[in-house]
């Protein structure tokens, strides 16, 4: 009998028809569905890790072989693995009950301690075997990478009473199950049987993020999220085209009894499957891209927790997706917070361009890090036209990153008197944001940017050549730093005022 007909009708997967890329109404209800995500109760099983980050600054080469001396500043020690889906998962505000196993160790100690800091996770930890070390990645980093050193003893988990004890206990309060396969030995098929056959009786879901090529395990989940690398390896063939993907998506869906694949591809986005040979291609949200560590942990956190909290599974992917392009922005796996997420879906239909001050200034920061040029120009940009598109073209030529500050309507009333703007705020933003050669968007309440400018720093100030150098504002912050001031040069006869008066006749 299969697993979906066994099922109480509360697990099937809340859907809506759809394919090709269509929002799924994702902007409709999403507040409702953020206030929910404090109600919902998520059990994860896998394999947790722990990841030190050890970082410093290189100044020179060691005598003893052609090898970086790392100078250590700090270093930092968090939840990997599994466990950086319960990072995720935390931060998006739902309360999680997490089983795995660790090793009678320091690094099982530290993983004990970091679970214990936490006020919404109820932890399951289990020391199952005497010779079972617990998994530990080191990473040292000085702008970039330098070297990653592994601890660990990969081996099937020893199943006891305990576990099957607390493994029912913590399902009778789950709403939602995610499995986070590490392939290091705590989700084997004998686990895997159970988990299934208790969550069926009970009509809960269950994600999966697989790893290895025997997905036999996975039979009688919900959905899989593997990514399009690990879903070619397992079907046996290249996934060179939309078609070949659907068909290896429905061929092991079919197979495992699934009612959905999420695949996760990269910088082409996510498709999501459906057992009813409906999809949804959802492209990447990202901006730039600094490390893609824990993207695939990131997805399935928001994908279980929006689920969780009443979203459709199409609406869900569509968050998702917003949560991976914010995530792969940031350094190593640090998790999204709520309030980033929540902006971005705000944002969402100015492609993730429209900052706060608080995010800008963030990616500013890890842009420097790159060596990036940073520019910056404002303006009110009511209507847009042939000077403004000349203006931005010239700003562009001079940096690598353009910034741009947008009067909100309030201060451009202040400015230009009543009557304007003639286009709100939201709209001259999304504007900008649509052009290629705008990097970002920032809205701003005062009668002049200073305080954009003396936050974010830029190293190129931009203004028209109708301006003087020491009239433009912030001229000095940016040079005080050793930046500079570029006068744009003007398009005689363009103007906002002018094309009024041409409407008007």
């Amino acid at each position: 009998m299969s697993f979906l007909s066994r099922q109480n009708v509360t697990a099937i997967l809340r859907t809506d028809t759809v394919s090709g890329g269509r929002n799924c109404g994702v902007l409709e209800n999403h507040p409702q569905l953020f206030s929910n995500l404090k109600s919902v109760n998520v059990f994860c099983m896998g394999d947790i890790m722990l990841d030190t980050y050890i970082f410093g600054h290189v100044e020179r080469i060691s005598p003893e072989a052609p090898v970086p001396v790392l100078k250590i500043d700090h270093v930092n020690h968090v939840l990997g693995g599994a466990g950086n889906v319960v990072r995720n998962l935390l931060e998006l505000g739902v309360h999680v009950s997490f089983m795995g196993v660790i090793g009678n160790d320091q690094s099982g100690n530290h993983i004990r301690m970091l679970l214990s800091q936490e006020n919404d996770v109820t932890p399951y930890l289990y020391v199952d075997h005497e010779d079972r070390i617990t998994s530990h990645k080191t990473r040292f980093i000085a702008q970039q990478q330098l070297l990653r050193a592994d601890a660990e003893a990969i081996m099937p988990v020893v199943w006891s009473e305990d576990m099957e004890c607390d493994l029912k206990v913590a399902l009778e309060w789950a709403n939602v199950v995610v499995l986070s396969d590490y392939a290091k030995g705590m989700l084997t098929s004998g686990v895997m049987a159970r988990i299934v056959d208790l969550c069926a009786q009970k009509g809960l879901p269950i994600f999966v993020d697989p790893k290895g090529l025997d997905w036999e395990r996975y039979k009688g989940a919900t959905l899989l999220t593997p990514n399009k690398k690990e879903l070619s390896s397992y079907v046996g063939y290249p996934l060179n085209d939309e078609e070949t993907l659907l068909e290896a998506a429905l061929q092991t869906i079919k197979h495992l009894n699934l009612q959905g694949i999420l695949v996760t591809r990269g910088a082409e986005g996510m498709t999501l499957v459906m057992n009813d040979n409906s999809s949804l291609t959802e492209r990447t949200k990202a901006v730039e891209v600094f490390d893609v560590s824990g993207a695939g942990d990131t997805v399935i956190s928001a994908l279980v927790a929006f689920y969780g909290a009443g979203g459709i599974i199409q609406q869900s992917t569509h968050i998702a997706n917003i949560a991976a392009g914010i995530v792969v922005g940031k350094m190593g796996t640090a998790p999204i917070t709520l309030e980033e997420l929540y902006h971005a879906i705000e944002l969402e239909s100015f492609n993730n361009k429209v900052l706060s001050l608080s995010m800008a200034k963030e990616r500013v920061q890890k842009l420097r890090h790159r060596s990036k040029i940073i520019g910056f120009t404002n303006g009110c940009f009511d209507l847009l036209h042939q000077g403004h598109l000349s203006l931005l073209s010239q700003a562009k030529s001079q940096c690598d990153h353009l910034i741009v500050g947008i009067n909100t309507d309030a201060s451009v009333r202040a400015l230009k008197g009543e009557g304007r703007p003639i286009q709100d705020e939201e709209t001259r933003a999304s504007i900008l944001a649509a052009l290629s050669i705008v990097d970002m968007v920032i809205l701003f309440d005062n009668e002049t940017p200073f305080e954009l400018i003396n936050t974010l720093q830029p190293d190129v100030l931009i203004k028209g050549a109708d301006y003087q150098e020491d009239q433009v504002v912030g001229a000095d912050v940016v040079k005080k730093r050793g930046g500079r001031v570029f006068l744009a040069d003007l398009l005689p006869g363009n103007s906002t005022t002018l094309t009024v008066n041409k409407l008007k006749g």
